[in-house]
């Protein structure tokens, strides 16, 4: 059989870039399954919109000639020529010095990317798989018009982030149907960057639950002084969460800063968690924590749920949930490798090849459409000074697959 040949349209393509990360384990390989694995296609045209200080563009083209660089989007998908040349489509709009609107969103120029590559299709009359890094786009309209316009065209779009198909500790899933109530995610980072992250993970898990999704029917952005007031509430109704989500979800992680001097096994409690947040003098030089971030949602079938962003006080990604006919909670870290290994975009990665080998995205597009919407609703609670949003364009019904996508092997 013909090898698959690819061409990658990225923003930058520089070390530690989402470009690298990926192309890379195109190029080169990475572990998989107890061995090395060679993905079964070829990039072979890429397209990088910015050339940072650092660009490893040039150097990967020189080092695998059968990847060429071109100066434009069309141009790399024709290879030059007068028509669609490649078979599948890598789509990677992250990292890279692009502007910020007055909400805070960065402007990557995916849709305007994602509609460059949909012109070649028509004009070649025929499309090829795409996959798309991280959400869809800051823009939600522009976002469903991409759903729309792979459905309308018949190519398989894949999108998302890393983690719903991270490793975990411990390595479960959500039962397959199960009654689930409420549930959290706790994670490092700030919104318009780590949000997507932390909700693609919860959305990877309460997808399975009884009935399948529903659509989000509201949302409430928190920041600061506001979170730490819904920390004390005691429960949902109350304005806050189920305390016992959120103690489950720090006794996963592994990187919980000490609310005190040697080592960290106390349960910290909220006052504790601030102390570590105003100790300035800890910080490095220029180094600042954010405030903390709180978005509260709740889905059309009545599953409350709180994401937590608490940069400086966590390091990792931790989900609990609370299901209706289990007295304990579900509990679990997506696990994430240190940065100079990042071997958790390698089952990314496996899935792509996948959309690529198949034509087909291995988990609903919807998935990525609904955190999409969930990501730009949280940023505009927060611009409108955290009022309750409204989100009836969410109402996202899908079923997830019923096998696990996780990396479990």
């Amino acid at each position: 059989m013909k090898r698959p040949q690819l061409a990658a349209i990225v923003t930058e393509y520089r070390r530690y870039s989402h470009a690298q990360h990926i192309i890379d384990r195109f190029l080169w390989g990475y572990g998989w399954g107890g061995r090395h694995h060679h993905p079964p296609m070829d990039v072979v045209a890429l397209y990088t919109d910015q050339l940072p200080q650092g660009d490893l563009s040039r150097e990967r083209a020189k080092r695998f000639p059968s990847m060429k660089i071109y100066p434009t989007i069309a141009e790399a998908l024709t290879r030059g020529g007068p028509r669609l040349a490649v078979d599948g489509v890598l789509l990677i709009g992250e990292h890279g010095s692009y502007p910020r609107n007055d909400k805070g969103q960065r402007l990557y120029p995916r849709y305007e990317f994602f509609q460059q590559i949909v012109d070649v299709f028509r004009d070649s009359g025929r499309a090829v798989p795409v996959f798309n890094d991280k959400h869809l786009s800051w823009n939600w309209s522009w976002a469903q018009e991409m759903v729309q316009t792979a459905r309308a065209m018949g190519f398989g779009l894949m999108a998302g982030s890393s983690l719903p198909v991270a490793r975990r500790l411990p390595a479960i899933d959500m039962p397959w149907g199960a009654p689930v109530g409420e549930a959290m995610c706790v994670a490092v980072g700030g919104p318009d960057g780590y949000d997507i992250h932390a909700l693609e993970a919860i959305q990877s898990m309460v997808e399975r639950r009884r009935d399948g999704e529903t659509g989000v029917d509201w949302l409430q952005a928190l920041r600061g002084d506001s979170v730490w007031k819904a920390m004390t509430a005691g429960s949902w109704d109350a304005g806050g969460w189920n305390p016992g989500l959120f103690q489950a979800c720090i006794c996963r992680s592994h990187q919980l800063q000490g609310g005190r001097p040697g080592f960290q096994h106390s349960l910290p409690a909220v006052e504790q968690l601030q102390q570590i947040l105003a100790r300035r003098e800890q910080l490095k030089p220029g180094q600042q924590f954010p405030d903390p971030v709180a978005y509260r949602y709740q889905h059309s079938d009545g599953l409350k749920i709180t994401m937590l962003l608490l940069e400086g006080i966590v390091e990792d990604f931790t989900f609990a949930a609370q299901l209706a006919d289990r007295s304990d909670l579900l509990s679990l870290q997506m696990h994430l490798a240190p940065r100079e290994v990042c071997n958790f975009f390698s089952p990314l990665v496996n899935h792509i090849e996948t959309l690529f080998l198949t034509g087909r995205a291995p988990y609903p597009i919807q998935r990525t459409l609904l955190t999409t919407g969930l990501t730009a609703a949280g940023i505009e609670s927060l611009w409108r000074r955290q009022q309750r949003i409204p989100t009836p364009h969410l109402d996202i019904a899908y079923q997830a697959t019923r096998h696990s996508t996780f990396w479990n092997n």
